[in-house]
């Protein structure tokens, strides 16, 4: 073995890819230990630089990834691996393949996340638990929750907790959809379309949606593909008669319903929603299962702000805890937050920013504890939990303000509700929310409806307290709809 070892480009991804799978940082403490080695010479390693051949190999062994495999082979090259070609494609057929096992090689991609990252913390318990189902019968995940609750995250933390085994070429079995993306169509023969064409079958002008979508489900079926689809609700239509819950093409219904009903199948799939796909199958529910996102705990709030290396003296804590408890553990917002206090011109000083915004915490807190002493009620709450710094207002409320504007336009007495609502400090039964609606002159019928539009948005949450069902909303939820409701007209 040489005196020094280098990592090759495609080796730096699979240990990349391990490191995240164990949680590690790329020059973390706990990889330092097992390696025995120092943050320095962590860095060195992931510049391609030479590190010692003995510390090269304790680096791969401590993420679990065989040294021969990412060591690069001398002449190191520092060109950039080739990206895909379409003048290397195989060429285009306008039939759709049968389903016999593809012989062929994709051709490889590099893996991206879109929220994963070194940041991640927590969700232990619930990952745990999802990815036993999902190794065992369950074949549809659905993740709902409120935006930046951490759905997208999640559905890529379990990317990797299902497929451990996968690096480098193998990800090419990873389809992706994010629906946010409206530059290009997301009815079903489009998106299959560009299904087969990463797998090497390019599809000319494909037409019988029914036929692609029995071809493109038996495919699913006999390959362990993952298939990841993030905000389903673009896809989801309705009306405020019957509800909000059915795909707007009818082919995506029939696409899911052939992967549940199937004896046998290799393929997953995670789905992450604000809203709740009411055209699943019930029959096949030994299949499938939904999992609603909550806010991150205590324990985890604090895990966040260590990884932002952000000082944890105990009044530290004690500001930090008040702020995670105002968002009720909305990670993009204490992402957001953190970030904040970790630049100029806070430079990490807790303390600092909050004699600058605390003021907008106290304002929270002033409310609930009023509210627990029998003021449950208030329409001129000033709370600006969404809004309160540029960042806050650039990355989270921008993205709440889209779910009340898509809510506004679609299910008008659901958003009239909503805001009417936001007047409760505290939970309250569900006969105080629906009373709201009798001054806008709509029916009993209409009310309920509306009321259940939120609940398939998640929009409202449901608690009970000894033997009643009460409703209330999330902080940064009221906080939005405070707004709105000086609106209504």
């Amino acid at each position: 073995m040489a005196a020094t070892l280098k990592a090759s480009v495609e080796g730096l991804r699979q240990v990349d890819y391990a490191r995240r799978y164990k949680g590690w940082l790329k020059a973390s403490s706990e990889w330092c230990e097992a390696a025995s080695t120092s943050a320095a010479t962590l860095k060195r390693f992931w510049r391609r630089l030479p590190v010692r051949s003995q510390t090269f190999v304790a680096i791969c062994e401590a993420v679990d990834v065989s040294w021969q495999e990412v060591v690069a082979v001398s002449p190191v090259s520092d060109a950039p691996l080739p990206c895909p070609n379409s003048s290397l494609s195989q060429s285009v057929t306008s039939t759709i393949p049968s389903t016999a096992p593809v012989t062929q090689v994709p051709r490889e991609r590099h893996l991206d996340f879109f929220a994963y990252d070194e940041a991640w913390v927590g969700r232990e318990a619930v990952l745990a638990q999802l990815s036993e189902q999902l190794h065992q019968s369950c074949r549809l995940l659905v993740l709902l929750g409120i935006t930046g609750i951490g759905k997208t995250a999640l559905g890529e933390r379990l990317a990797i907790s299902l497929y451990p085994e996968w690096t480098g070429k193998e990800w090419q079995q990873l389809l992706r959809e994010n629906l946010d993306n409206d530059r290009q169509p997301n009815d079903f023969i489009s998106v299959a379309s560009r299904w087969w064409e990463q797998w090497g079958y390019p599809l000319e002008g494909a037409k019988d949606g029914q036929i692609l979508v029995d071809r493109t489900a038996q495919y699913f079926l006999n390959h362990p593909l993952l298939l990841i689809i993030d905000s389903l609700e673009m896809m989801l239509q309705g009306n405020e008669e019957e509800g909000w819950s059915d795909f707007k093409d009818p082919l995506w219904a029939s696409f899911f319903e052939a992967v549940l009903a199937a004896p046998v199948c290799q393929g997953r799939i995670i789905l992450t929603s604000q809203d709740f796909p009411g055209q699943l199958p019930a029959r096949y529910s030994n299949f499938w299962t939904c999992e609603f996102l909550g806010g991150l705990n205590e324990t985890e709030q604090l895990a966040l702000f260590a990884k932002a290396n952000l000082d944890l003296t105990p009044e530290s804590q004690n500001y930090l805890g008040r702020i995670g408890a105002a968002y009720e553990g909305h990670p993009l917002a204490l992402r957001v937050i953190a970030g904040e206090i970790s630049n100029a011109p806070f430079s990490g000083n807790v303390r600092a920013y909050w004699h600058k915004y605390g003021q907008e915490i106290e304002e929270v807190e002033t409310a609930l504890a009023q509210a627990k002493l029998g003021q449950t009620t208030s329409a001129t709450d000033h709370w600006q939990l969404h809004e309160c710094t540029r960042l806050l207002r650039m990355k989270v409320r921008d993205r709440l303000e889209q779910t009340f504007l898509r809510l506004k336009r679609e299910a008008p007495a659901a958003y009239i509700l909503l805001c009417e609502a936001s007047v409760y400090r505290c939970p309250v039964p569900e006969s105080f929310w629906l009373s709201h609606l009798q001054d806008w002159d709509y029916r009993e019928a209409e009310a309920q409806l509306a009321l259940d539009i939120l609940r398939d948005r998640y929009l409202v949450e449901e608690i009970t307290e000894g033997d009643r069902l009460l409703l209330r909303q999330h902080n940064l939820i009221r906080s939005v709809a405070l707004s709105h409701l000086q609106g209504l007209d």
